[in-house]
């Protein structure tokens, strides 16, 4: 693989950037396989969309952070992590995580609430709701088979943890919605 010349350090990671060099420092992947693993590994709780992903390919390979390599089956490119991006990796995994950034759609619906028409908010937070227990059900099922596992690694056993709580949250909210959202005097 080559590698573009290095630009230096450059900005601090972004938490995409980051998370790509995650996924990047287990094995090479083409874009394509960055997107499912992202999906399939941290897709609960951080979303990466297919154009983010290939900007931010573009922007680490600029910086020397990645190497593509020769393009295979349908011109797809397999990257890797270079020293830099190792390193840059490791500054920014050492470093504070930065706050939370709460973006909830449905949080933002109810705030504008009063411009839908009788009964929508209703069938939205149903709806909403069907979402939040599925998720949860799924995380049930992912932590019984990781209770049958022989090992576990104890960073997913903390992420499902969260996710599991945050569900289960999340559908207490609901249950005490009507209640909140009631007229009151």
């Amino acid at each position: 693989m080559t590698s573009p010349p290095a630009e230096g350090p450059g900005p601090r990671l972004n938490a995409t950037a980051a998370a790509l060099l995650g996924l990047l420092l287990e094995k090479e992947m083409t874009g394509w396989d960055l997107i499912a693993a992202a999906q399939e590994r941290i897709g609960e709780f951080w979303s990466l969309t297919q154009s983010q992903v290939y900007r931010e390919l573009a922007a680490m390979a600029e910086r020397g952070l990645v190497s593509a390599g020769p393009p295979g089956p349908r011109e797809r490119k397999p990257y890797a992590v270079t020293p830099a991006g190792r390193s840059a990796f490791a500054e920014w995994l050492d470093g504070e995580p930065g706050a939370d950034q709460v973006r909830i759609p449905l949080l933002l619906t109810i705030a504008f609430a009063g411009h839908l028409a009788p009964g929508r908010l209703g069938e939205i937070v149903d709806a909403q709701r069907a979402v939040h227990a599925e998720r949860l059900a799924r995380y049930r099922a992912a932590q019984e088979q990781l209770a049958g596992a022989r090992t576990v690694d104890p960073a997913r056993l903390a992420t499902l943890e969260f996710g599991l709580r945050h569900e289960q949250a999340v559908l207490d909210w609901f249950a005490a919605l009507p209640g909140i959202l009631a007229p009151h005097p």
